[in-house]
C-alpha cells in the first residue's frame, strides 16, 4: 500500500512518517515544500520526497496520483489570518479536489484539533469527547481554531459529496522535543506579563510519539469510515504542575496567578474598553475565549483506546524529554 503524508516535514509529520515506517509501511510519499530541509525524514527507509505545495493544484494532483491512503497533517499554525486560512482551507480544498478526481478516491486520515469543539457553553468539569458539539462561534475564538474548524468542515463536505473515505483525529496539545515550549492553555502573555490562568485545569496533552501512534492506529483501514477520535494521553497533568516543572527545569519565568472569577471580571472590563475605544485594543482576551480554554474541562480518549491505541510514552517520561530539550 502506498501512502501520502502532507505536512510531513513538520513537528507531528516527522513523527508520523517514522511511526509509519516502524509499523512496516514501505511506500511513504512525503509532500515537502520546495527549498525546505527534509533531512529528518528523507533517510527513513521507504520514504520518497515530493517537492510541492498544497496551494498548487498541479502539485496536489501529482501527490495523490498513486496514493491508497492520505495522512493530511498540513495546516497553517501561525502568521496572518489570510495566510493561515490559505494554508489550512485553500490547500485542503486543492488536495480534496485532486482526491475526488480519481475514479476510486484514496482513504483520508485527517488531522483536526481540539480547537474545533464548542466548549464555551459547557459547564465546568464537563467531559469533552467525540460527541461534544463543534464550535458555533469560531469568529470569537483564535484564528487557528477558526481555520481548523473550516478545514474539518470541508473534509466532511467532500466525504458526503464525493464519497472520500474519511477518518478524523483531533489532537489536544501536542508536545515534545522540537515542539512549542508552553501551551496557551497554561496562560497568556499580556502587555509583558505572563498571566497564569490555567491553574488547576487539566491539560489535554499528547506526547508527539503517542500522537503519531494514534494516526498509525487509525490507518490501514483499522478505523471505520466516518469516525472521529480524540487524541489525548491518559495520564495528563494540570497546568499548575506543568508550569511548576517548567520553572524548575527550564526557566524561572515570572508569573501572576489569576483566579477564574478575576479572569471573568477582567474580560468584562477589557471587552467594555474594546467597545469604548472602537477597537483600538484588539479583543484578544474575551469572556468567550476564556470560557473556551480555561473553564476546567476534562477529556476522554476512550474511543481511541477502543481502536487499539495505547500510550507508549508516559507523561512523566514525555515531560522529562520535553524539558530537557528546552533546557539544552
Amino acid at each position: 500500500m502506498s501512502v501520502l503524508v502532507t505536512g510531513a516535514n513538520g513537528f507531528l509529520g516527522r513523527n508520523v512518517v517514522r511511526a509509519l515506517a516502524e509499523a512496516g509501511q514501505d511506500q511513504i510519499r512525503c509532500l515537502v515544500r520546495p527549498g525546505s530541509d527534509a533531512s529528518a525524514i528523507e533517510s527513513i527507509k521507504g520514504v520518497s520526497i515530493l517537492r510541492g505545495t498544497l496551494t498548487n493544484p498541479a502539485d496536489c494532483g501529482r501527490a495523490v496520483s498513486e496514493a491508497d491512503e492520505v495522512y493530511h497533517l498540513a495546516s497553517g499554525v501561525a502568521g496572518a489570518a489570510a495566510d493561515m486560512f490559505a494554508n489550512s482551507v485553500v490547500g485542503t480544498r486543492n488536495l480534496l479536489d485532486a482526491m475526488a478526481a480519481r475514479k476510486s478516491p484514496p482513504r483520508l486520515i485527517h488531522c483536526s484539533s481540539f480547537g474545533v469543539y464548542g466548549v464555551a457553553a459547557l459547564p465546568g468539569k464537563a467531559v469533552v469527547d467525540e460527541q461534544t458539539p463543534l464550535e458555533p462561534h469560531p469568529e470569537k475564538r483564535d484564528v487557528y481554531s477558526h481555520s481548523k474548524l473550516r478545514q474539518e468542515q470541508l473534509v466532511w463536505d467532500y466525504r458526503e459529496k464525493h464519497g472520500i473515505p474519511t477518518v478524523v483525529l483531533r489532537p489536544g496539545v501536542i508536545y515534545g522535543p522540537g515542539g512549542g515550549a508552553m501551551s496557551g492553555r497554561i496562560g497568556i502573555n499580556l502587555f509583558g506579563l505572563f498571566l497564569f490562568i490555567g491553574r488547576g485545569n487539566l491539560l489535554p496533552l499528547s506526547y508527539v510519539t503517542n500522537c503519531a501512534d494514534a494516526f498509525v492506529s487509525a490507518g490501514g483501514g483499522r478505523a471505520p469510515d466516518g469516525e472521529t477520535y480524540n487524541v489525548v494521553d491518559g495520564d495528563i497533568i494540570t497546568a499548575r504542575e506543568f508550569l511548576r516543572q517548567y520553572r524548575r527545569k527550564v526557566q524561572r519565568v515570572p508569573y501572576i496567578p489569576v483566579p477564574w472569577l478575576v479572569t471573568k471580571a477582567a474580560t468584562s472590563v477589557l471587552e467594555r474598553y474594546v467597545a469604548y475605544s472602537k477597537g483600538q485594543l484588539p479583543p484578544v482576551f474575551t469572556h468567550y475565549k476564556v470560557a473556551s480554554v480555561w473553564k476546567g474541562q476534562r477529556f476522554s480518549n476512550d474511543k481511541l483506546v477502543g481502536l487499539g491505541w495505547n500510550q507508549r510514552v508516559s507523561t512523566e517520561d514525555g515531560l522529562r524529554a520535553h524539558f530537557e530539550h528546552l533546557a539544552a
